[in-house]
């Protein structure tokens, strides 16, 4: 796998989080894209030369996954500051959307721009041609219901071309990507890989490692209930539901709006008022700083009550669990919610993550960390095979 690198994508609902390479680049995209035209304008302070790629990424994407091709966008931050943004819509599937395959692609090309890159992948005349080893997950829902097949055979055997347009640093350079490899990892088995195990995937958590655990990954659009029993999920108990914080995040977002006449931006704009440090649930109208404690307790008691419900259900089929888990985005946001829940009900042994940055992260690590390892096992093998060439060339002779 000659001049391949590594790269561990997880797409999720709020933001794509990526690690390349030796881990040595990390890479954090809000998910949210425009449309756009070719030629946008550069308005007032916005000096382009002074300006990180990440802040004005901008491009024009051709591949033959796409359901809109040669299709021109503004991605992340900078979509934040269209009319007409898109964010997944709940009750869509992750493998089905042009927006996944967008940011996927557009975290893949800014990886492989960058200066230290270019010992790795050739590149003439602004045009750089890039091959990953990819891993990446879907939901549990979508992989039971076999939409990571189609998923992976719509990157493999392919070139996806990026062209950045008006983007800081970039402007005028195409990345066309090919991927050796591929792997589709079902979120829930990810989760667990990542408790576990270091990133050689020896173990490191040996009280958890026989023990029978629930994780409930708690995402923008949906949620997956992982059953680890005996080293692995359990397939006919996993489950995954349409039930994510979106629809509560645009809840709180569309009464904010009709109440004070503040619009926020984005759902990441909601997650900031109600999980900064100092101030929390609290917005400046009209200069004046105030309270939307009220409208954000109101909607997110409702939302952890349905989680809640879920982990009852899934407890009660699976009576011997010791513990469960509550990863990702989502957990953040409704933790206090179902901690509280938990002490007035049933007093189960649930657990959260105090350090933010493993939740929202465990998904992109635990993807690093089984692609590496396949990486490394496919090398051995290749040398392997290359030495028995030898060998029966060299008894020939």
């Amino acid at each position: 796998m000659e001049n391949t690198r590594l790269a561990a994508i997880d797409v999720g609902n709020d933001s794509l989080k990526g690690i390349f390479g030796d881990l040595e680049h990390e890479i954090n995209i809000p998910n949210i894209i425009a449309r756009d035209v070719e030629d946008r304008p550069v308005i007032g302070l916005e000096e382009l030369d002074n300006q990180e790629p990440l802040d004005g990424l901008h491009i024009r994407l051709h591949s033959p996954s796409l359901q809109e091709n040669n299709a021109v966008y503004r991605v992340g931050h900078l979509a934040t500051r269209s009319g007409n943004a898109t964010e997944l819509d709940p009750g869509s599937s992750k493998s089905e959307e042009d927006q996944t395959l967008v940011m996927l692609f557009a975290a893949l090309a800014l990886d492989a721009v960058r200066d230290e890159n270019k010992k790795i992948f050739k590149r003439s005349n602004d045009v750089v041609e890039a091959t990953y080893t990819l891993g990446t997950g879907l939901p549990l829902r979508e992989v039971k219901e076999g939409k990571d097949v189609g998923y992976r055979s719509k990157l493999l055997g392919s070139v996806h071309q990026v062209e950045f347009l008006v983007t800081p640093k970039h402007q005028g350079i195409k990345v066309n990507i090919k991927f050796e490899e591929v792997k589709i990892y079902p979120e829930g088995f990810a989760a667990f890989i990542n408790l576990v195990m270091d990133d050689d995937l020896k173990i490191i958590n040996k009280d958890l490692i026989d023990k029978r655990i629930i994780i409930q990954d708690i995402g923008g659009l949906s949620t997956d209930i992982a059953v680890i029993k005996n080293r692995k999920v359990d397939d006919d108990r996993a489950q995954g539901f349409n039930l994510g914080v979106s629809e509560s995040l645009d809840a709180i977002r569309e009464e904010i709006r009709s109440k004070y006449g503040v619009e926020l931006d984005s759902r990441r704009d909601v997650v900031e008022i109600i999980t900064k440090k100092n101030d929390r649930n609290h917005i400046m109208v009209k200069g004046s700083r105030t309270s939307v404690h009220e409208i954000v307790d109101r909607i997110l008691l409702e939302l952890a009550k349905k989680q809640y419900r879920h982990l009852r259900n899934v407890w009660q089929r699976n009576s011997q669990t010791e513990i469960a888990y509550f990863i990702g985005g989502g957990s953040i946001v409704l933790k206090d919610y179902l901690k509280a829940l938990n002490n007035n009900l049933d007093g189960y042994n649930i657990d959260f993550f105090e350090d933010e940055k493993e939740s929202v992260w465990m998904m992109a690590n635990a993807y690093y960390k089984l692609i590496a390892d396949f990486a490394k096992k496919n090398k051995k093998e290749t040398k392997a095979e290359e030495k028995k060439a030898e060998e029966k060339k060299a008894v020939k002779n």
